[in-house]
């Protein structure tokens, strides 16, 4: 049995995720992290029964993140995967951007990485063993213009990562991030026919991606198999760079 934590699982990309584990394994056991909107989650529960868990987890409060670790070890006494997933962005260009739009976007993609992370590698530190998998961006990577708090965010859960995978590598204890391209989620669905077409004539591939697509390689990064791979910044985005 392993049991695994995934946040933001209320959207395309976190659902996808939490469907591959439960697919996986059947002794896997999933807690589908969720701030707002319980439909896909729900809906997995009413798919998968008591293998799934929905558990309310605002990932920007530490508060919460305490509360629902300490509930994951009462319940296994283990927690063997956290999936990074939750975040959000506001697209400003730089000159006109409120400071809260850059607060909110850091606290939800750059900080909330540090507390989830934080939270978990005492106990996966005491079970000499875990996978922790940080979501960032091709952002991080290939900052646009108008993404500066996000890029930021981003491009600061790679250096997280980076750092993190150093210093608990001898303990069995993989941290990887992967950063999706365009994926066919809520955020693509809501551009525009223009922005659409102008961002698959960037993509190689000349199409979005799948979230299932992204969802393989989270999965493989938690597996056995996986176990030499730690500190990747694993780009999915059809060739883009």
């Amino acid at each position: 049995m392993r049991i695994i934590l995934i946040t933001g699982a209320n959207g395309g990309l976190g659902d996808a995720m939490a469907r591959a584990f439960l697919r996986e394994a059947e002794t896997n056991r999933v807690y589908v992290g969720f701030r707002t909107g319980q439909a896909r989650v729900l809906q997995l529960k009413t798919e998968y029964g008591d293998r799934v868990i929905p558990i309310k987890l605002d990932v920007s409060l530490r508060s919460d993140w305490d509360v629902v670790v300490k509930a994951i070890h009462q319940d296994h006494g283990r927690l063997d995967v956290l999936v990074n997933n939750a975040g959000m962005h506001e697209d400003c260009l730089l000159g006109l951007m409120p400071i809260e739009s850059w607060d909110r976007v850091l606290s939800t993609n750059l900080d909330a990485v540090f507390h989830g992370a934080q939270s978990v590698l005492p106990g996966m530190i005491g079970q000499r063993g875990g996978r922790i998998i940080n979501i960032a961006s091709l952002s991080a990577l290939l900052a646009p213009a108008g993404q500066a708090n996000y890029a930021a965010a981003k491009a600061g859960v790679v250096a997280l990562t980076q750092s993190l995978a150093k210093e608990v590598a001898r303990l069995n204890i993989t941290v990887n991030a992967v950063c999706p391209g365009y994926v066919n989620t809520e955020s693509t669905e809501a551009m525009s026919t223009e922005k659409k077409q102008a961002a698959v004539a960037q993509i190689p591939m000349r199409r979005f991606g799948r979230p299932e697509e992204i969802a393989a390689v989270v999965v493989f990064l938690a597996s056995a198999a996986a176990s030499y791979v730690t500190g990747a910044a694993i780009k999915v985005d059809g060739g883009i760079l």
